[in-house]
Parts: structure tokens; C-alpha cells; sequence
């Protein structure tokens, strides 16, 4: 692993994320215990930050841990968390883990996510929002913002897709904003090509409902009967390594009673005869 080549160093990212974070010099100098002329000098190249500076930087910004070490590479330092694959033996326990947490949630569906929404383990019960959905939304690696807004998705299968479509433009573009991550602004670029998606352009403006409900529910068509979700997601405390910082699980829950029972039928076995 090398650093990046910038022969300002840290300087231009550590101004990016904070520029990102609508910080102003101050606000950030205060924040961490430096002049707002110190921090200026480190911006621009003129003075070179110590780890522990830039390790008080990235937590007054809430950066990710993998632009941590991207900040550690080019101010020349080594990078200080590892990012180990989910299917490494290390992770015995995590997957353990996470593959409990899944089987205990059916017949509600849920799944493990990364980064950038790609559906990494799933239980059975998630196998629901497969069908009928035609290859191209598909592809692999098989990603959540996919899947529900490609027009060949379960888009096609969403009672409320004016509502639940917009809701997850939202929170693509949000996450995009939030992290700087290139896979998810890729991602949003290709979302905003799908033709289905046209008449959304106001999504950033979206009128009041009459009566507020408590959550955004995800009105599904499931066997020709309305299947109501709502989701949740859950993350690692206290991660020190960039694979379990980005993940995440997302469980689904009945949002009604017909949906319970719609859910617990389907995951019902079917006796055949004796």
C-alpha cells in the first residue's frame, strides 16, 4: 500500500471532509485544541500534522475509517485500521454472529449490507424480495438501492413507488453526500438514468402528507397481497476495523397485522400427505 501522491499531503483532504461537514477553520481548531493558523498551515501543505493530529481531525469530522487511512497514506504515516474480509477466520465469530442475528429475525426478512448497500448475508425469509425480479437487476454484487428502484426490480412490485422511491433517492444521495465515497455517487449517477425514475425530480421536495405517519412503510406486492415493511438498521459499536465499521443489518418488519400473517403463512412448512 502506498500513499497517495500530493504534495500537499493530508492537507486538501482534511480540508474536503471538512468542507463536507460545513466546519468553518475555527469551529474545527477549537474542536480539537489547535490555532485556527496552525490548522490553516496544515491545509495548505505549509506544516506537516502528526498522527495524533490528524486521528483528532478525522474524529472532530466523523470520518469514515477507511478515509482515515487514506489521511495517515498521504501525510506519509502507515495506515492504523485493517480491513479484514468478512469470510477470514478472524471473523469467525462476527459471522457467527451476524448469521444468528438473521435466522433469529425469520420469518421477517434481513440482511447484512456494506458500504454501499450490497447485500453480503441474508436469511430465508429475504428471498421474498427475489422473485420475479428480472436479471439486469441482479447484477452482482447484488445491491439493496438496485434492486427496489431499477425498473425491472421490485420497483414494479411497490404499491407506494412514488413515495418509497423518492424516500430511497433520499437517502442514496444523503449517504453519497455524507461519506464521499465514490461507489455510492457512482451509484447514484446510474439510479438517476433509470427511466422509471423520471417523474421523481422533485424528490428533494416532497410534500407534507395529510395525516404523518410514524415511519415511511415499503407497500409490496407479494403472491397478488399487500405486504407492508418497515425496516431497522443496526451497526457495530466501538469498530476498529474498516470492514466491521461499514457494515450493516438491515431487519424488515411486518408493518400491520395482514402482513404478519402474510409473512408467518409463507415461512410456514407445507404438510404433505401421510
Amino acid at each position: 500500500m502506498t500513499a497517495r501522491t500530493d504534495r500537499h499531503g493530508a492537507g486538501p483532504l482534511i480540508k474536503q471532509w471538512r468542507t463536507r461537514r460545513r466546519r468553518s477553520q475555527m469551529d474545527l481548531a477549537l474542536d480539537v485544541g489547535v490555532s485556527t493558523r496552525h490548522l490553516s498551515f496544515v491545509e495548505t501543505g505549509r506544516a506537516k500534522p502528526s498522527p495524533e493530529l490528524l486521528m483528532a481531525l478525522a474524529h472532530g469530522l466523523d470520518v469514515p475509517l477507511r478515509e482515515r487511512n487514506a489521511w495517515l497514506l498521504a501525510a506519509g504515516y502507515a495506515p492504523r485500521y485493517a480491513e479484514t474480509p468478512l469470510d477470514a477466520a478472524a471473523m469467525d465469530r462476527v459471522r457467527a454472529t451476524l448469521q444468528r442475528l438473521l435466522d433469529g429475525h425469520d420469518p421477517y426478512p434481513g440482511v447484512v449490507i456494506d458500504r454501499c448497500w450490497n447485500v453480503l448475508v441474508a436469511n430465508r425469509a429475504a428471498a421474498l424480495f427475489l422473485d420475479g425480479v428480472a436479471p439486469a437487476a441482479l447484477v452482482e454484487p447484488l445491491n439493496v438501492f438496485r434492486l427496489c428502484l431499477h425498473p425491472d426490480g421490485l420497483a414494479a412490485r411497490t404499491r407506494n413507488a412514488e413515495q418509497w422511491c423518492a424516500y430511497l433517492l433520499g437517502e442514496l444521495h444523503r449517504a453519497a453526500l455524507v461519506t464521499g465515497d465514490a461507489g455510492l455517487a457512482g451509484l447514484a449517477d446510474e439510479v438517476a438514468g433509470y427511466p422509471n425514475l423520471d417523474g421523481l425530480a422533485d424528490w428533494r421536495v416532497q410534500a407534507a402528507p395529510r395525516e404523518p405517519a410514524l415511519l415511511v412503510p415499503w407497500e409490496l406486492d407479494l403472491d397478488g397481497r399487500a405486504l407492508s415493511l418497515f425496516g431497522t438498521i443496526t451497526t457495530f459499536g466501538t469498530p476498529q476495523d474498516v470492514t466491521l465499521a461499514e457494515l450493516a443489518v438491515e431487519l424488515f418488519y411486518p408493518a400491520d397485522e395482514p402482513s404478519e400473517q402474510l409473512l408467518r403463512a409463507r415461512a410456514a412448512p407445507v404438510s404433505g400427505p401421510r
